[in-house]
């Protein structure tokens, strides 16, 4: 049985040209009556099954909140419908439902009586969710005097203790530090392994690919992909790569990047991709994996100085995961031909699964960069181990 089924569902809202806040403005001036409406979901249909976790993803203003929305009820379709059956807990908007001048403890009682909890149930888990949130000693303080990150525990401990059949989320994970939001992951696996359905809004790649099933891609008001974490993404981080170059009126490949550099330029790359040990041009890999980098270029050898070639690896998130240049490893200078191929064997890509993405610099010893191409190689990794991180460290285990 599916967990939530949406057909063909529609929902616009009204953008006026000049909205008026009183009364008489509104009564008296027309051109303040006038307003466009903005498609935000055009069609969807989409079912979810049962202890089914998806993501979704899409640029901003695509409708992903706005489906949560509704979703949770919060808002209402303007044509088509919604179901969802069972018990929703939702994370919404941080803080939401919270009364600033209310201490911690109190608003456990409000937020959870929201949520559906009977007084009884709520008393039975007060402590657990006290415990969760971390809060023991600022508990019975207002929670208008909380930072945001202590907002978010607090939200996020009642809604995981609600015993849900429905779980919502929108972006709220992106709050609190490290340590706590490894936490919180941990617990939305126990959650998710309990046959909770799990639906996630969220700009990080990494965290919709260390929980989710499958991710529905959303843009402008309908569903562009769906598919697992493996398949949407790549085409996804490639669609606003895209987007972002015509934005920025830039070039849309290493190679259209080299050409519209300046013909003067000492030197320049001309293409990068990745490589298996059979020569196949590769963007995905298994884990442990070995990869080769290759870097072609062209150069004015009698213009350019020897250079260097520096690497940055990123997560999805844009997490810094690796660094290194020629020069910090000890390497000779390097002297630039006409034209050239450079490669970069990883004997082992121990990458933990997800989407990553590397920029490349071609620069001289003083830094001075000749050419950088900014998310030069997009891939994707995967395995069948379901691990956490960024690095697997290679270990065994003796019992």
């Amino acid at each position: 049985m599916n967990a939530i089924e949406i057909r063909d569902l529609k929902k616009q809202f009204r953008i006026y040209a000049d909205q008026g806040h009183a009364l008489k403005d509104k009564v008296l001036s027309a051109k303040r009556r006038r307003y466009e409406p903005h498609v935000v979901l055009n069609g969807i249909s989409l079912d979810i099954a049962e202890g089914e976790a998806v993501g979704l993803v899409g640029r901003n203003g695509c409708g992903k909140s706005t489906l949560l929305k509704l979703m949770s009820r919060i808002l209402y379709p303007d044509s088509g419908s919604v179901t969802v059956r069972g018990r929703v807990s939702s994370l919404i908007e941080l803080g939401a439902g919270f009364h600033p001048d209310m201490t911690g403890r109190e608003n456990i009682y409000t937020n959870a009586s929201i949520f559906g909890l009977t007084h009884r149930e709520i008393e039975s888990r007060l402590e657990e969710i006290i415990a969760f949130s971390e809060l023991e000693e600022f508990i019975d303080n207002p929670v208008r005097t909380y930072s945001s990150g202590m907002y978010m525990r607090l939200a996020f401990s009642v809604a995981i203790h609600v015993n849900a059949d429905v779980l919502l989320i929108d972006e709220i994970l992106a709050v609190g530090d490290a340590a706590f939001q490894a936490k919180c992951f941990e617990r939305l696996m126990e959650i998710k392994a309990a046959g909770t359905t799990i639906v996630i809004v969220s700009h990080s790649l990494a965290q919709l690919e260390r929980i989710c099933d499958r991710t529905v891609w959303l843009d402008e008001g309908q569903i562009r992909m769906e598919g697992t974490p493996d398949d949407v993404h790549p085409k996804y981080m490639d669609f606003m790569g895209q987007q972002r170059r015509v934005t920025q009126k830039g070039p849309e490949t290493a190679a259209d990047h080299a050409a519209a550099h300046d013909s003067d330029a000492p030197a320049k790359w001309t293409e990068i991709f990745l490589m298996n040990d059979a020569g196949e041009r590769i963007d995905k890999f298994c884990t442990g994996d070995p990869v080769t980098l290759c870097l072609r270029y062209r150069a004015n050898p009698d213009a350019a100085e020897d250079a260097l070639i520096g690497l940055a690896l990123y997560r999805a998130d844009k997490a810094l995961c690796y660094g290194t240049n020629t020069q910090r490893e000890h390497m000779k200078p390097i002297r630039l031909k006409e034209s050239g191929e450079i490669r970069c064997r990883f004997t082992k890509m121990n990458l933990v699964a997800g989407t990553y993405f590397l920029d490349v610099a071609l620069r001289r010893l003083d830094m001075f960069a000749y050419d950088y191409a900014s998310q030069a190689v997009r891939f994707a990794v995967y395995d069948t181990v379901d691990e956490t991180g960024i690095a697997r460290l290679d270990h065994t285990w003796e019992i």
